[in-house]
C-alpha cells in the first residue's frame, strides 16, 4: 500500500451511532453531484447498513483523512454461502457492494485500499472467493478491480426492466398455473436448480423473508403433476411434467421516494444509491409521468427456470401471470429480473414496451482462500449459464 496514502488516509468500521448523518449527506454527493435536481432517497438513506443487514456476517468501512477526520469513501461487503451447482458443494463467498469515493479524492488510490481492507476482511471470516457486479460501461471499477485487485470476469448479467402500466397479456389457455407453498419451491429450487445454479445456500431464508410474495409453477394442462396439490408430500420435485416452469417474486415496493426540484429532470438525474436504483430510470426514456408519483417501488422476479421442449410456451406464459399479479401491488411502477447472458430462459422473456430497458453487467470474481487446486477453481474454468440471482441483492 502507498506509504504516502496511509499517512494521510485511515480505514475503519462504519459506527452507526456517529457515521449515519455524515455517511448519508456523503453518498448523496457521490451519487448525484448536484445540489439541485432530481434525487432519490431509498432505505438506505438513514440506514447506510440496511441491505447488508439481510446477511449474518456483514461490514461498512469508511475512509477518513487523518487531518480533518473528513470521511472520503466507503464501502459495504457481505459473506455469502453459495451453492456452485455441483451436489452438496458450497463455498463461501465475500461480496463488495457500494464501493464508492469522494469525487475531489479520486484517482489517488482511497478506492483500492478500501477495497484490500474489505479483502483482508473477508478472508479473516472464511471467505474463499470474493465477488462484485459492476455495469459493463464502468471504465474505472474494470481498471480497479481486473488491472489492480486481479480479479477475473466470470459471467456476463443482462438486468431488464419494465413498466407495469402497460396492458399485459394474459397467460396462454392451454397452461396451468399453480402456487406453491414454502416447502414445496424450496424442495424444487434445491432438487433441479441447485445441480446447475450459481445458487444462495440459504434458499430457506428468502423465501420466507416477509419481502417473497411468493412462488408459481406453470406446466401445460394436458399434462399432470402428481403431489403437487399435497402440501406435504415433497417426491412432487420427482414427478415433474416433461415441461414446466418457475419464478418467484420479491417486493421492494417502499424502498424508494422521488422528488423532483426541476422541471427538466433528467437533464441532472445521476445513479440512484444503490445497484438497483441505477437500473430503474433508464425504463421510462420515452416518459416522464411515472416520476411524479410517490412513493415508488418495483417487484423483482427471480429463480427463473424451466424444462422441457415447451420451456418457452410455458415461462411466456408464467411471466404475464407475474406481470398482471404485479399490477396489483400498491406502489409498484416497474419489474425488474437479472439473468446470465448465456441462461436459455432469457430468450423466453417477453419484450416489452418500447420503454423498458436492458442493462448489461459483468460479475468478476478472485480465489482468496483455500487450496490452490485447478481442478476445484470452478469459477475460472467453466461459464456460469444459470444464476439464481439473490433477490436481497435489490
Amino acid at each position: 500500500m502507498n506509504e504516502q496514502l496511509d499517512n494521510k488516509v485511515h480505514i475503519r468500521e462504519f459506527n452507526e451511532d456517529r457515521d449515519v448523518e455524515v455517511v448519508e449527506k456523503f453518498e448523496r454527493n457521490c451519487e448525484t453531484g448536484f445540489t439541485k435536481g432530481i434525487s432519490i432517497s431509498t432505505n438506505m438513506m438513514g440506514d447506510p447498513l440496511c441491505r447488508i443487514r439481510l446477511y449474518p456476517t456483514h461490514i461498512m468501512l469508511v475512509a477518513e483523512l487523518i487531518e480533518n477526520k473528513e470521511l472520503v469513501g466507503v464501502v459495504r461487503g457481505t459473506i455469502k454461502r453459495v451453492g456452485t451447482g455441483c451436489e452438496g458443494t458450497y463455498v463461501n463467498i465475500g461480496c463488495i457492494l457500494g464501493l464508492r469515493v469522494s469525487p475531489k479524492h479520486r484517482r489517488k488510490g482511497i478506492g483500492l485500499k478500501l477495497v484490500k481492507a474489505l479483502e483482508c476482511w473477508a478472508v479473516e471470516n472464511g471467505a474463499e472467493y470474493i465477488c462484485l457486479a459492476t455495469e459493463e460501461s464502468n471504465v474505472a471499477s474494470t481498471n480497479l478491480f481486473v488491472h489492480k485487485c486481479d480479479y477475473v470476469k466470470l459471467s456476463s448479467l443482462v438486468i431488464l426492466v419494465q413498466p407495469i402500466r402497460y396492458q399485459a397479456k394474459e397467460p396462454s389457455l392451454n397452461v396451468r398455473i399453480e402456487k406453491l407453498s414454502v416447502d414445496q419451491a424450496i424442495s424444487l429450487y434445491v432438487d433441479r436448480v441447485g445441480r446447475k445454479a450459481f445458487y444462495p445456500g440459504d434458499m430457506e431464508v428468502i423465501l420466507n423473508d416477509k419481502l417473497s410474495l411468493g412462488t408459481w409453477v406453470s406446466f401445460l394442462k394436458e399434462d399432470d403433476w402428481i403431489g403437487l396439490h399435497n402440501k406435504e408430500d415433497n417426491v412432487f420435485t420427482n414427478r415433474t411434467p416433461s415441461s414446466w416452469a418457475i419464478l418467484s417474486l420479491w417486493k421492494t415496493c417502499d424502498a424508494y421516494k422521488l422528488q423532483i426540484r426541476r422541471k427538466h429532470p433528467f437533464k441532472c438525474f445521476r445513479a440512484t444509491l444503490s445497484h438497483a436504483g441505477a437500473k430503474l430510470l433508464p425504463c421510462f426514456k420515452t416518459t416522464t409521468c411515472d416520476l411524479l408519483y410517490a412513493p415508488f417501488g418495483f417487484l423483482f422476479i427471480y429463480g427463473l427456470y424451466g424444462e422441457g421442449e415447451n420451456l418457452g410456451e410455458l415461462m411466456k406464459s408464467l411471466w404475464w401471470f407475474a406481470c398482471n399479479l404485479t399490477r396489483k401491488v400498491k406502489d409498484c411502477k416497474v419489474i425488474i429480473t437479472e439473468l446470465g447472458v448465456s441462461d436459455p430462459v432469457k430468450e423466453y422473456i417477453p419484450k416489452g414496451p418500447s420503454n423498458s430497458s436492458c442493462i448489461n453487467d459483468l460479475w468478476y470474481f478472485k480465489k482468496v482462500n483455500g487450496p490452490n487446486d485447478e481442478n476445484g477453481r470452478w469459477t475460472m474454468t467453466q461459464p456460469i449459464t444459470h444464476l439464481f440471482v439473490d433477490p436481497r441483492d435489490f
